[in-house]
């Protein structure tokens, strides 16, 4: 580049001497040669193609070299810019593997999750395998009790030996009566002179369906009494006298007593149905913690022992209006949500078949009626004579 300079003046002074040695034509007839200035003009003519030369040369290498560093810095510039695509490309493959480690890790735990919650039971399902428990022991002493009642009440509407109306109806109603003042005497029977003082376990409680229907679970011996004597009353107050000895071996004794089987039967499955809700309500199990906590939640008298009544409907009433039960069951896990919802099921169909069980009894009592029924209607329209036996 610096000898662009040079090369000019050298240019210029060509110029001006070109104009200094520029003489006038001559007119000659011929062509005048001068060796000198021929000379002169070649080398003139050398130098300034020389300088052109030099000059175009000159460019040429400087616009090549330009040519050459700009492709240098284009290639450079290239190689910098694959160079950031491949490291964006690695940046974004590590971000790419952390996020894809990070989720299958997160997948995994919920997986473990799900596999924890599909293995262990929750709390619910404990307590309601308690209650469960709970209710079915209940139904076992439940019937138990039944059968007890049963025993001993069938034993006195049949007039037994040992029994009142063994000795007579009059003994029957004596013993009846005395039952009445001796437990439930009212304030007339007292001023009559028939008891001592009115009663203090429940005036005329042998009278009043508060007696069997009221309490859930019977507190105490006492209010198993007052029930079983309100179904005593309701059903058989007085027995009729028993028919034995000389009566007995008559063929109308025998009639009677034929009449008096039905009869007995009868009361039977009048009285089995009512000793049936007494066992029901008697209290013979150990409640659970969560049934104790329900009565309290109710408002009930605080009990540790309850009737097969009562843990039936503790446990109802828990899974209907329970706050504990509720709350667990919104955090609950879907398997843990199936398995409360088997539980309800098991429950509807246990009460389901004390339903189908109850259906039982009052069937047969509604055959009894029909049987009584047709009985009754079954009387000839006139009296008819007794046929005559031929003797042969």
């Amino acid at each position: 580049m610096r000898k662009l300079p040079r090369l000019a003046f050298l240019t210029a002074g060509l110029v001006v001497s070109v104009s200094l040695l520029d003489a006038r034509p001559a007119n000659a007839q011929w062509v005048v040669t001068d060796p000198g200035t021929d000379t002169l003009l070649g080398t003139v003519q050398a130098a300034i193609t020389g300088a052109i030369n030099t000059m175009m040369n000159n460019i040429v290498s400087s616009v090549t070299g330009l040519q050459t560093s700009v492709t240098n810095l284009l290639k450079q510039g290239f190689t910098q810019e694959a160079n950031y695509s491949k490291a964006q490309i690695g940046a974004q493959q590590q971000i790419a593997d952390a996020s894809n480690e990070a989720n299958a890790q997160f997948l995994r735990n919920i997986r473990n999750a799900q596999v924890r919650d599909q293995h262990i039971l929750s709390p619910q399902a404990c307590v309601a395998l308690d209650s469960g428990q709970s209710m079915t022991a209940a139904s076992v002493q439940a019937a138990k009790v039944s059968t007890a009642i049963s025993q001993v009440m069938d034993a006195r509407g049949q007039a037994q030996p040992g029994t009142p109306a063994w000795e007579g109806q009059a003994k029957a109603m004596e013993s009846i009566t005395q039952l009445h003042l001796s437990r439930y005497c009212d304030q007339d029977e007292q001023t009559a002179g028939l008891c001592t003082s009115v009663s203090g376990t429940g005036v005329n409680a042998d009278q009043q369906s508060a007696s069997l229907f009221g309490p859930e679970s019977f507190a105490d011996p006492n209010a198993i009494n007052a029930a079983n004597d309100y179904a005593t009353e309701l059903i058989q107050p007085v027995v009729p006298a028993a028919i034995r000895g000389d009566a007995l071996t008559s063929v109308a004794g025998q009639d009677a007593e034929a009449r008096r089987r039905g009869y007995n039967a009868q009361m039977s499955l009048a009285r089995g149905v009512l000793n049936d809700v007494i066992a029901s309500r008697s209290g013979a199990v150990t409640l659970t913690t969560a049934q104790q906590q329900q009565m309290q939640t109710e408002g009930l008298p605080s009990s540790t022992t309850g009737s097969w009544f009562e843990s039936v409907d503790l446990e109802v009433n828990r899974h209907l209006s329970g706050t504990d039960w509720a709350a667990s069951l919104q955090y609950m896990p879907e398997k843990s949500v199936l398995v409360e919802v088997a539980t309800e099921l098991a429950l509807g169909n246990y009460i389901a078949w004390q339903t189908y069980r109850e259906a039982q009894e009052q069937a047969t009592v509604n055959a009894a009626l029909l049987a009584d029924h047709a009985q009754q209607q079954l009387h000839p329209a006139m009296s008819m004579p007794s046929p005559q036996m031929a003797t042969q």
